[in-house]
């Protein structure tokens, strides 16, 4: 796979401005339309175009190709370097989907997501070329980005202080990169993979349109206590064999606070004993399973061991009876 040098496709240079960029494409689109240019190779090089526009005139997509730096030369033999991030640049947008025109350097680094929301109304062939003179910037990007968050304040709700990271454009149409600290509301009952939006926040447009929105999506950290299932908890409630054989009233965790759980007689290990609306908030609400085990007690005296040998005499009992009756 070669690489592409989308400034020399262009004509520019690397600290060209989103004006010039702008007007480079509409330029260089008129020569070699395929409806109406006359030049050899004008379908093929009216693709590298349109390519290299697709990148340049997007704040994000730029930022990403420019990270590659300046020391390729075009045509050069090309891998994307290991751990390379440009890919999610240009995916979640809602434009078009896996472009076949586009080249395979293109796909590397973006994932084959890309659209054509900047090309005006010189989409398809035959549909207007004088459309390039209601070439208009399009919207910012939208971005998502991932935010791990506690059982805790998925249970609670609260708020939290992010820094990203986000491409940003000068008066000029210079692109730069600035850290951004956002404040985020974390609404009570949010799971993992639902996202939380923030209008606004995304990628800025281009001349003037308006930014992209960030998307944060919900990454639950394990807990040492629960697990989650859906939107209903599961707690491991160790239990002494005579618990479980006599019942007993005992305080269990829960996200809201303890509260008190009846065992009842003859408890099984495995049991689940459900504790309703203590699990994630919501319309309804899920519910806390108590899954009983029983923990045998330590056997590391004689006198441990007098009291398990008195309690086989005086208490007959086969737990794999069930297997001579099959």
């Amino acid at each position: 796979m070669q690489y592409k040098d989308y400034y020399q496709i262009l004509g520019l240079g690397r600290d060209a401005s989103a004006e010039e960029i702008k007007k480079a494409y509409r330029r260089l689109a008129r020569k070699y339309h395929p409806d109406v240019s006359k030049e050899a190779h004008a379908e093929e090089r009216f693709k590298e175009i349109t390519e290299a526009h697709e990148v340049l005139r997007d704040a994000e997509k730029r930022a990403a190709y420019d990270q590659l730096g300046s020391n390729w030369q075009a045509g050069q033999e090309f891998r994307p370097p290991p751990g390379w991030q440009g890919r999610p640049f240009g995916a979640g947008t809602g434009r078009a989907g896996p472009r076949a025109d586009f080249s395979d350097f293109f796909d590397s680094l973006f994932g084959g997501l890309g659209g054509m929301g900047g090309m005006g109304g010189m989409g398809g062939r035959g549909e207007g070329f004088a459309g390039m003179g209601g070439f208009r910037p399009s919207g910012g990007e939208h971005q998502t980005l991932s935010l791990e968050i506690s059982l805790e304040e998925a249970y609670h709700g609260g708020s939290r202080s992010l820094q990203v990271q986000v491409p940003e454009q000068d008066a000029s149409g210079r692109i730069s990169t600035r850290t951004r600290t956002l404040n985020v509301k974390i609404p009570a009952g949010v799971n993992n993979g639902q996202k939380i939006r923030l209008a606004g926040q995304g990628s800025p447009g281009l001349g003037g349109r308006p930014s992209g929105d960030l998307y944060l999506e919900i990454k639950l950290r394990p807990h040492p206590l629960y697990t989650l299932q859906g939107t209903d908890i599961h707690l491991e409630v160790p239990l002494a064999p005579w618990e479980a054989a006599l019942g007993c009233k005992i305080e269990v965790p829960t996200l809201g606070g303890a509260v008190t759980l009846s065992i009842p007689p003859g408890a099984q290990n495995g049991q689940k004993l459900r504790l309703r609306g203590r699990g994630l908030p919501g319309q309804p609400a899920g519910d806390q399973f108590a899954v009983l085990r029983i923990v045998n007690p330590p056997v590391d005296s004689e006198q441990a061991r007098d009291c398990f040998r008195r309690l086989a005499q005086e208490l007959p009992f086969d737990p794999r009876a069930a297997w001579r009756r099959a």
